[in-house]
This record gives C-alpha cells, structure tokens and sequence, in this order.
C-alpha cells in the first residue's frame, strides 16, 4: 500500500480516538485525562510486546509468512546483534516526548472545548511541521532531492489542505468569542472558557509538531538515525507505557484510592479510544516514513473526521463556515490521492 492509503486509515482511526476520547472525558472529574493516558499506555504497551514477540520470533516467522512479509512486521535494529536498545531510546526520546506531552494536554483541554473545536486548533501542527520540514530538509541539502518526487498536484493539495485546517481552527475561535459575548450561562455554552481553553489545543500544536517533525526525521530513509518503522512502535509504546504507569501512581497518591482502568464505565469509552489511538499510530508510523512532507498535514487534517463524527454521534453542530472548510480539506486530500494515483500508474 502507498503512503496516501496507510494515511486515509490513520486519519480514520485518529478521528474515530478523539471521538471516544470526548466521551471518556468525565464532567467534574479533574484527572479525567490522566485515567485516558492510564489506559493508552496500557494499549500501547500491550501492541509493543506484541511486536517484540512477533521480532524475536522472527525465525519461524519467515517460515510462515515469507520473508518480504515478516520483514515488516518486525523490528529491523533493536535486536540485531551490537545494538543498544538504550541508545536507541534515548536517540528516539525527542518525538515519543513530544508525542506524549502533547497527547495528555489533548486531554485535558477535550474537559474544556467541544471535540469540533479542540481537534482542529490541536492540528495547525502539520502545517509547522511542514515548514519544520522544509527548514531541516533545506539544511541538509536533501531538499531539491524531495522536490523531485513532487508535482504541481501535491503542492496545490497539500496547501488546501493547510489552508483548509487552518481555516477551521480561526472559524472554531470566532465562533467560541461569539458565544461568549452573549453573555451565555456557562452550562449553555458550546465553546466553555474562551481563550484561557484554547492554551490546551495551542500547546498540543506545539508540541505535536516536535513530536511529527522529529518522527519524520528519524524514519527518514535517507537521513534517519537508522530505527524502522516497528522499531519506532515498540520504543514509543514501552515509553507511552512508563507515562502511563507514572500517570497511575501520580493517581494512587492524589486520590488515595487505586484507579481501575478495567471497571466498566472506564472500559466502556477508554478501551475503544486507547484502540483506535494504536491502529492510527500503526498506519501513521508506516506513512511517514514513506512521505513526510506530505503525509504530516494530510495526517493532521484527520480533525475533519473528528468534526464529523462529532457532529453525527456527539450532535455537535456545524455552521455552514465549518462545512466549508471540511469541504476544502477533502477536494485537497482528493486531490493528493489523484496525483498518487498517477505516479503509481
């Protein structure tokens, strides 16, 4: 599969996460978002010793599937023989970092904003991560190598869809100051505490585009720091599984009690949310490492799968501005899709 496919289904599986995750989210409770990366870091740990399983039994692996096949269903470096796995976490630390802080901010900011106008603001980042990109790629001198590869078509994609997700993010604010001046008692409000609420998605951009732009680097085929794809689900799962274990002490002391992630109302909403969480992280991983420039704002427009799925299980209503920009961001994806179709053809 190309990298536009495993992009769709990221995007997918990431829209359908930040639904599940509103709904997790416990009105009240105010470490609603630590019980989420609790149940994430479990996920993800979980998937992580899968493929290290899968890894080191890689042998009769080749026997079963072939070797093409078990090739990229294991991990490429971690266990060859001579490499320090610690090396290489600490070498992968910058983007699961990034990642994570920027994940468990996501969180908590959904206690605040509607899923519709947290997502959007949250994904500004594959637009700086694309200009991240650019920079480091320019210094390098890799740049005019990956201008090769491009035509008009992806650029013209990849800017609607930019522009298209920034679009949303500057509607979703004028529609939340809008609210506000109406005075509005606060439980009537789509868009709760104004500005002070947009801190959480702001700071998720900014550390969402570290963690997208360090990833990128490091997938790189050509000037990566040597980690295949599954190698980067394994360190970024046993690290999301640390915070979350961190996560659930921080808990056991704060509240005296120990948290449950596998009580039914905690199952319920966290386990589907922690699982599309993985199957996007999955696809996303695959993706960028085979098209970062592209792949990274494409990814991030996956808010206009959140926005939809709001409005149809959430009944968040969408004004016809919104409708607008979900439009111009699916006619940029099309069009990505028709100029990847026309290389493979």
């Amino acid at each position: 599969m190309s990298w536009f496919v495993f992009t769709l289904i990221c995007m997918l599986g990431w829209g359908f996460a930040d639904l599940f995750y509103k709904k997790s989210n416990v009105d009240g409770d105010r470490y609603s978002h630590l019980k989420t990366a609790v149940w994430v870091g479990l996920m993800m740990g979980v998937f992580s010793l899968i493929f290290t399983i899968l890894t080191l039994c890689k042998e009769p692996l080749v026997g079963l599937l072939g070797e093409e096949i078990a090739d990229t269903v294991t991990a490429e470096t971690l266990f060859t023989p001579g490499v320090s796995i610690f090396s290489s976490a600490v070498r992968y630390l910058p983007a699961s970092l990034g990642y994570i802080i920027s994940m468990v901010i996501g969180y908590a900011g959904m206690r605040y904003l509607e899923v519709s106008i947290v997502s959007p603001v949250q994904n500004a980042s594959g637009a700086m991560t694309t200009v991240v990109f650019l920079i480091y790629f320019a210094i390098i001198g890799k740049l005019s190598s990956f201008w090769e590869d491009y035509n008009v078509l992806d650029i013209i994609g990849t800017a609607i869809i930019i522009c298209g997700v920034i679009a949303l993010a500057v509607v979703e604010q004028r529609l939340a100051k809008a609210e506000g001046a109406l005075n509005l008692p606060k439980e009537e409000r789509k868009y709760r505490y104004g500005a002070l609420a947009l801190l959480f998605p702001i700071l998720y951009c900014i550390f969402d585009t570290v963690g997208t732009a360090a990833d990128g680097i490091i997938l790189d085929e050509n000037s990566g720091i040597n980690l295949g794809e599954v190698d980067v689900l394994i360190l970024y799962g046993f690290t999301f599984l640390l915070a979350g274990v961190v996560a659930w002490i921080f808990l056991l002391i704060k509240e005296k009690i120990a948290y449950n992630p596998f009580a039914k109302p905690e199952w319920k909403t966290r386990f589907p949310a922690a699982l599309f969480e993985q199957f996007g992280q999955i696809f996303y991983v695959y993706a960028l490492a085979d098209n970062p420039l592209v792949a990274a704002p494409m990814i991030a427009s996956y808010c206009i799968v959140s926005a939809i799925l709001s409005r149809i299980f959430l009944k968040e209503k969408l004004k016809a501005s919104q409708y607008a920009c979900i439009i111009a961001v699916v006619i940029g994806i099309v069009i990505l899709g028709i100029s990847d179709g026309i290389k493979e053809a």
